[in-house]
């Protein structure tokens, strides 16, 4: 079985352990031995989750840069605990006074840098425990949930149906952001109340749910149909990471690397710089979890072969293309 990325379409009511639970079951028989999943979803959410594969959960930290798509739909009239139809309700009131042009209107605000408080069933830590341990026990945390920015990209209303007291809408965020903190908000702008009904995740960055497969369809697999069912199905490990540069080297220089070694630019080809933008929230460019700027990360390749060998960065100053993260040969 090759190392990869194989897109779950997660359904509701299974939680983001289950799947990988499921995936090592029946990758482990084809000696697969490491396995993680990107970006967490809740149990009653929908959608992709990405499954890494042997070695390229080495690149599972890259992805932190990546904006998320949800569609989402919310209902109108009522408020819970946990800013969705799952939690214990608060409130519960008829929609009356809003038209459809006053949710559009409403949804508009929250494009661009908006604020958020995560809500009180979250994973954010405060004083070390999750907020969601505090709202268990019933005890506030020592200090007040601090306000977080988030960037929503693109917000676009669907259906709303006023009668029925739902509202549909897509949104691309940056991580960190919470949607059912987005209908919380919503209905405290209509003073309505609401909250998330449904959520579905459809795409982390360059990944979709073109290729996905259901866990469930995994479990009930038969172990001979694995490798000629999921193996088609798993993706490069470089196939989100369009946003880097290209850089090529030789066959010769190739192990060197992968040895963790560095290789002098003038004996690199760059063949794209890096496409990172600046945080929209800070100005300024991110920097992975080694401190490096993201505008000189690199994707390396063997010339000829077009092996993918790992993530380079370019230190100008020493003219050196420096490995951040590499592939071993496979044995």
């Amino acid at each position: 079985m090759k190392d990869g990325i194989l897109i779950l379409n997660k359904p509701g009511e299974w939680t983001s352990h289950d799947c990988v639970a499921i995936c090592r079951r029946v990758l482990r028989l084809k000696g697969i031995k490491k396995i993680g999943h990107g970006g967490t979803l809740d149990p009653m959410a929908e959608g992709l989750l990405p499954i890494f594969i042997g070695q390229a959960t080495r690149i599972m930290e890259y992805m932190d840069l990546d904006y998320k798509t949800y569609v989402c739909r919310a209902r109108l009239g009522l408020a819970t605990d946990t800013q969705d139809v799952w939690g214990q309700t608060l409130e519960e009131k008829p929609v009356e006074g809003s038209s459809e042009e006053d949710v559009i209107r409403a949804l508009r605000d929250f494009e661009g840098i908006v604020e958020q408080v995560p809500p009180a069933y979250s994973a954010v830590r405060i004083d070390g425990k999750r907020l969601y341990e505090y709202a268990r026990s019933g005890k506030a945390p020592v200090e007040d949930v601090p306000v977080r920015k988030v960037h929503i990209k693109h917000l676009e209303t669907g259906e709303i149906n006023l009668d029925e007291g739902t509202v549909q809408f897509s949104v691309e965020c940056s991580k960190g952001t919470y949607v059912r903190t987005i209908c919380h908000d919503l209905g405290v702008k209509l003073g309505t109340g609401c909250a998330m009904e449904a959520l579905k995740r459809v795409a982390i960055g360059e990944l979709d749910l073109s290729s996905a497969i259901s866990p469930e369809k995994i479990k009930e697999m038969d172990p001979e149909e694995v490798s000629d069912i999921i193996e088609p199905l798993i993706l490069p490990p470089d196939a989100p990471l369009k946003k880097f540069g290209v850089a090529f080297i030789s066959k010769e220089r190739a192990e060197y690397f992968r040895r963790g070694n560095s290789t002098v630019l003038g004996r690199v080809r760059i063949d794209k710089k890096p496409e990172i933008v600046p945080d929209a929230r800070t100005g300024e460019i991110p920097l992975n979890a080694r401190g490096r700027s993201y505008d000189r990360i690199y994707r390396v390749y063997e010339e000829g072969s077009k092996l993918f060998l790992g993530i380079g960065f370019e230190d100008r100053e020493k003219g050196l293309l420096k490995a951040d993260k590499v592939f071993a040969a496979k044995e």
